[in-house]
């Protein structure tokens, strides 16, 4: 007996009315291309607590970066693969998964189809003896919950482990008597806290939010993902997401895409849901994603980010440019900056999973680029 496979994310199929055939990224004239690359590599940054700056060439080393895309005004202006990984090639996005599912329902939440001040167990029942049963909707999108979770990769007895176990698609070993699956797992998470009390970044939340974007959609987050957003958004390749022994796909980090199709949703992002003239949702959920979450929830475990917020799995930065991110470990990101109309996506397999350690690091020369640009 082996695994599961994966659920598809499907682009496009040109036999199905209403899909978007592929549409090709803009990019500058290739000279222009060439000139703009060179000029983004000479770009130079103080790291955050540095002692000498550092080029954006220097950095793109420095976070172990296996591709880079940034897109200005519509336009590709940088794009550059390293190691074995490709234009046409896929990479784990790991968490930034979580902001695909926090778009999802904020979309439903926007469309009216999600009641953001319900409680979870209004809608999901079966999570009636979870701590997430007097949780409402908009604390689990914005990870203010008071549920017991460790997400500490080094401790082997931390709970992400025993979820882990939970969610693995192959076989239960031979005794194993813990829970089967996600939402299995999401039925017996204990309290810890108050809900809305404060921030803490907690994976568990985000698999709610996904239960909680099918139960109200009647459809898995992948469907859902098809429907909504790949299939309509002109992408190049299908996207996929890896489940658990049930099928159910792991909406907290389990997305792996080509580096183009999240440049795609970036630009969705950026524009307020249009993307090739053509409307995917209401320009209100990016909006409310935008305003962000109570910044004194937020507290001080990410030092680069003290001042900003979390909304709808979305990270808002602090500072003027009113820039928003999906981050996912070991330095994966969308990161859209609306006063310099651009987009950069990173793929990276920075060795350890701590983004903090990429931060002082990563923000500074996301910056350097956001100036730089403009200017243009």
């Amino acid at each position: 007996m082996v695994g599961l496979p994966p659920a598809r994310v499907s682009s496009y199929e040109t036999d199905q009315p209403g899909l978007s055939p592929s549409v090709p990224l803009d990019y500058l004239p290739a000279r222009a291309f060439a000139d703009e690359r060179q000029a983004i590599d000479a770009l130079t940054f103080m790291p955050i607590g540095g002692q000498k700056k550092m080029t954006w060439d220097e950095s793109f080393y420095a976070n172990y970066t296996d591709g880079m895309l940034i897109l200005h005004k519509g336009k590709v202006v940088y794009e550059r693969y390293f190691g074995c990984l490709d234009e046409a090639g896929k990479h784990a996005s790991m968490s930034m998964t979580k902001s695909l599912t926090g778009l999802l329902a904020q979309i439903l939440v926007t469309e009216g189809k999600l009641d953001e001040n319900a409680l979870v167990s209004d809608i999901i029942p079966e999570t009636v003896e979870s701590a997430y049963a007097t949780a409402t909707v908009r604390q689990v999108m914005d990870m203010t919950t008071g549920v017991r979770y460790s997400e500490d990769y080094s401790d082997p007895k931390a709970d992400i482990w025993i979820y882990s176990a939970a969610a693995s698609p192959l076989p239960k070993p031979e005794g194993y008597a813990g829970p089967n699956g996600y939402w299995e797992y999401l039925q017996q998470v204990q309290p810890e806290g108050e809900h809305g009390e404060r921030f803490h970044y907690k994976t568990v939340d985000a698999d709610m939010v996904g239960w909680l974007v099918s139960r109200a959609s009647g459809k898995s987050v992948t469907e859902l993902a098809s429907e909504r957003l790949w299939s309509q958004m002109a992408s190049e390749q299908d996207a996929y997401m890896t489940v658990d022994g049930k099928g159910v796909p792991f909406a907290g980090g389990g997305l792996s895409a080509g580096l183009r199709d999240l440049g795609r949703l970036g630009l969705v992002m950026l524009n307020k849901g249009v993307i090739n003239g053509k409307r995917l949702f209401p320009a209100a959920v990016v909006e409310r994603i935008q305003s962000g979450g109570n910044p004194s929830r937020f507290g001080t475990a990410y030092p680069a980010l003290i001042g900003g917020s979390y909304a709808s799995l979305w990270w808002v930065y602090p500072g003027e440019d009113g820039a928003f991110a999906a981050r996912g470990v070991h330095g994966q990101t969308i990161y859209v900056n609306p006063a310099a109309e651009m987009v950069l996506v990173r793929f990276a397999s920075f060795p350890r999973a701590e983004n903090s350690l990429i931060d002082p690091t990563s923000l500074p020369a996301f910056q350097a680029v956001a100036d730089y640009l403009k200017s243009k």
